[in-house]
């Protein structure tokens, strides 16, 4: 157990900021820093760091701490471990009561597993600089094959693993290092035969990995024998500290220069890898050969949102790769590809291209991955319908991934368009893929509305006549034809006339309407708006927006104070409220005034009309009228009557 003095001053020399900055992107946020949690997968950041109260907290998982308890869960250490990795980093001595026997055994095992691989990392860089054959056999292949300075084969540690089979285990046995550790580590291999131990990475060059803190967790070894009966490449296998889905190769070299490009570039090798920062581009890392995991993913999302693939120009398995692309958008990430000329790969292209070179390239030839995998893809399903419908869905399983939904729609329209397909097909597509696949419970509701849609929209919209007919006067229609006026009055919609889209604008169609009938706003504050903003539309002409300004500095109080409440409140216009809660799919603004408009502009005319026929009907009721007034009403409620059926008629089709 540590002194409770020593904890009181790990915890005083503790910088949260500087600590958990180290595994994921801090912006700061006023007093605050802010960031994506690192313990749970999140979109919107909502994990805040406060440096002056020294905690983290997440308000999304709930997870909250301290420096100390944050690498406890980060790093999987216990307490004592949590502490001792701050004490290191700011010099400070740590005296330990004597801890359990578990965490003295825990303890003891991770940290002889570092402890070793620690060992055999500087065993292969000394056989590699030091010893005839590490020089005359790793050396020749690192400089001479690979082209790297004696200061990047430093930097990323690599080395020669002996050609003679127990020469390492030997060594490291004669060092003090246990048998158990070897194994476990997977330095050394057991015979079954005699249970002796043999190098695993026997006549290899060596390629250190180092985790995220920069331990070294792990090897991967490359044979130079041409024997194809031989693996090209050798791995540590998964261990108590190692675990190959967790990791990337050249992330701890790279996290600065990532968080300050604010993207990531994701290549395959080691000796990628390593050539791309020697020559001046570090914000790079490599899956190790292997098949790209949502850990890794997710490792990239703490340092940035923006992934760009570099595959090779000669690559056989990009459409393999493809899957890696759908993992990276799966997380909530932007992704874009390179494909480098023929016959090039990231390490033979960055050995023959400045750092400058290289940038440019990458910027002047990355692609979205749709415009990636269209070009690909087209080129085998070229005149061939068949093909290219499989392409298509191929595009559509990409643009499922996404999480984002308006990411989504603006892919949506963007594959739309390059492939010439109806929008809606694809959105009813994406949404079915969704579903399938991630269960999503937005698709699932999209796919059930568009099944009900046509019932939902007629619902809906009999329930915004039934409810302004039973509940609202002429007086709050008039409110609401300034309120469109007011916050629509410059846009345009499409209004459907028979097959027809006819393009309209919305002042246009109000003054229009109400002008062709003579009808004007019985209300005397939204009179004298209508003929105030009718008397700037005039001038100014159609489509372009009134100034607000003229209306909430009216010279008219009760008019500025009328336009500014009308302008300020929530519920922007009816129809959006009841389609909302009818949960009917409107996609914008020219959707809604597009059955707004038209709706409010018939039922204000309608209850006009029915006023004036309650007004006859009343007179047609009184005494003393002579038979010429008597037949003069009866006409006129007739004409009114018929005036009713037409807009009723024309309201029938606006709902149904």
């Amino acid at each position: 157990m540590i002194d409770r003095e020593i904890v009181d001053r790990i915890y005083a020399a503790a910088n949260i900021v500087d600590i958990i900055g180290e595994y994921v992107t801090l912006r700061r946020k006023g007093v605050n820093y802010q960031a994506c949690c690192p313990f749970h997968n999140e979109k919107t950041p909502s994990f805040v760091v406060s440096p002056s109260k020294g905690v983290y907290k997440c308000f999304g998982c709930g997870k909250g701490g301290n420096a100390v308890t944050f690498l406890m869960e980060h790093e999987n250490l216990t307490y004592p471990e949590a502490l001792k990795m701050v004490a290191k980093r700011y010099g400070i001595e740590v005296k330990e009561r004597e801890m359990s026997e578990e965490e003295v055994r825990r303890n003891d095992d991770r940290e002889s597993m570092f402890a070793l691989n620690g060992w055999a990392a500087e065993y292969f860089a000394n056989y590699l600089h030091h010893e005839t054959e590490g020089m005359s056999v790793g050396m020749t292949y690192f400089r001479q094959k690979r082209g790297m300075t004696d200061a990047t084969i430093r930097k990323f540690g690599l080395g020669f693993c002996p050609a003679k089979g127990d020469r390492m285990s030997k060594d490291a046995l004669a060092a003090g290092y246990k048998e158990q550790f070897l194994v476990s580590t997977g330095l050394s291999l057991k015979s079954d035969r005699d249970g002796s131990l043999f190098d695993r990475f026997r006549d290899r060059v060596i390629f250190p990995v180092h985790n995220i803190s920069g331990r070294i967790v792990a090897f991967g070894g490359r044979t130079l024998r041409t024997d194809k009966q031989v693996a090209k490449y050798q791995n540590s296998p998964e261990s108590e500290i190692y675990s190959k889905k967790r990791e990337l190769y050249g992330l701890y070299f790279a996290k600065k220069a990532i968080q300050q490009q604010d993207f990531a570039i994701l290549v395959e090798g080691y000796t990628d890898v390593i050539s791309m920062h020697q020559a001046g581009v570090e914000n790079v890392v490599a899956s190790s050969g292997t098949s790209l995991t949502t850990d890794q993913i997710r490792l990239l999302n703490r340092f940035t949102k923006n992934i760009t693939v570099i595959y090779d120009g000669d690559s056989a398995g990009i459409h393999a790769s493809l899957r890696g692309i759908d993992m990276i958008l799966r997380e909530g990430m932007n992704v874009r590809v390179v494909l480098l000329p023929e016959p090039e790969d990231p390490d033979s292209f960055a050995r023959s291209h400045t750092a400058e070179q290289l940038q440019a390239y990458i910027r002047d030839n990355e692609q979205d991955f749709l415009e990636f995998k269209a070009k690909l893809l087209l080129r085998d399903a070229e005149g061939d319908p068949i093909r290219k419908a499989a392409l298509i869905g191929d595009m559509v399983q990409s643009i499922a991934q996404i999480p984002d939904p308006i990411q989504r729609s603006v892919y949506v329209k963007e594959c739309a368009r390059t492939m010439d397909i109806d929008e809606q097909i694809l959105v009813s597509e994406v949404a079915r893929k969704r579903m399938a696949t991630t269960g999503d419970r937005e698709s699932d509701e999209f796919l059930r509305r568009q099944t009900t849609q046509v019932r939902a929209e007629r619902q809906a919209e009999v329930e915004y006549v039934r409810q302004v007919e039973a509940g609202s006067g002429i007086e709050t229609l008039e409110r609401e034809l300034v309120k469109y006026l007011l916050k629509f009055g410059h846009c345009s919609f499409d209004y459907k006339e028979g097959r027809n889209m006819v393009p309209c604008n919305v002042a246009e169609v109000i003054f229009g309407e109400l002008g062709d009938d003579h009808i004007e706003f019985r209300n005397p504050l939204y009179a004298k708006i209508m003929a105030a903003y009718r008397e700037q539309w005039e001038r100014s002409g159609v489509g372009v927006e009134v100034p607000i300004h003229l209306f909430l500095n009216h010279t008219d109080p009760e008019v500025c104070n009328l336009s500014v409440d009308i302008l300020t409140a929530d519920d922007n216009y009816v129809p959006s409220l009841l389609w909302r809660r009818k949960e009917v799919h409107v996609e914008s603004d020219a959707d809604v005034l597009a059955v707004g408009v038209p709706k409010a502009v018939t039922l204000y005319k309608s209850k006009v009309v029915e006023g004036l026929i309650k007004e006859l009907q009343s007179r047609l009721g009184q005494e003393g009228l002579t038979e010429e007034q008597e037949r003069d009403l009866v006409q006129r409620l007739a004409n009114y009557n018929r005036v009713k059926q037409s807009i009723a008629n024309k309201l029938n089709r606006v709902i149904l």
